[in-house]
C-alpha cells in the first residue's frame, strides 16, 4: 500500500523538510509527498480503492497503536493508496471534510501545517515499525 502525503504549500529546505525526508526514508511502505499550491490546484484524481485521511482540527485524536491499526486495517484489506490530505493556513471547509474516510488530529492545539507534515511522517515511521515488530515503539 502506497503512503501518500498530499500537502498544501512548499516546504521547501528547512528543518522540518530534513524530519519529513528521516522519517519518511525508514518507512517500510512505499510513500510519495505531493506538494500544491497554497490555494487552488485540484488534488489528483483518487485511484480505486483509496483511503482518504485528512489531517484537520476537528479529527479524532488516535493513539499511534490505534493508528498504526487502522493501517494494518486498510494495508490487510487491499487498499492500494492511503492519501493524507494536509490543508493551508486555513484547513478544510465542510464540503472537503464530508469527502474523508477519516479526520485525525494531533491534539487540540493548532500546529503550522509544515510542522504537521513532519509530525505525519514520524507517526507513518512509528506506525510501520509497530507493524513490523520493531522496538521503537515503548507504550506505557
Amino acid at each position: 500500500m502506497l503512503l501518500h502525503i498530499l500537502a498544501r504549500g512548499k516546504i521547501g529546505r528547512s528543518p522540518e523538510a530534513d524530519l519529513v525526508d528521516r522519517y519518511l526514508k525508514r518507512v517500510t511502505l512505499p510513500t510519495k509527498v505531493t506538494e500544491l499550491p497554497d490555494r487552488g490546484g485540484k488534488l489528483p484524481p483518487a485511484a480505486p480503492g483509496t483511503v482518504t485521511v485528512m489531517l484537520d482540527e476537528k479529527g479524532a485524536q488516535l493513539s499511534s497503536m490505534a493508528f498504526a491499526q487502522r493501517i494494518e486495517g486498510w494495508r490487510d484489506g487491499g487498499k492500494r493508496e492511503c492519501r493524507f490530505l494536509i490543508g493551508a493556513a486555513d484547513g478544510f471547509d465542510d464540503a472537503a471534510r464530508a469527502g474523508a474516510d477519516l479526520l485525525i488530529a494531533f491534539g487540540a492545539m493548532t500546529w503550522p501545517h509544515m510542522m504537521a507534515r513532519a509530525m505525519l511522517a514520524e507517526q507513518l515511521w512509528r506506525a510501520t515499525s509497530m507493524l513490523a515488530n520493531h522496538p521503537y515503539h515503548r507504550e506505557g
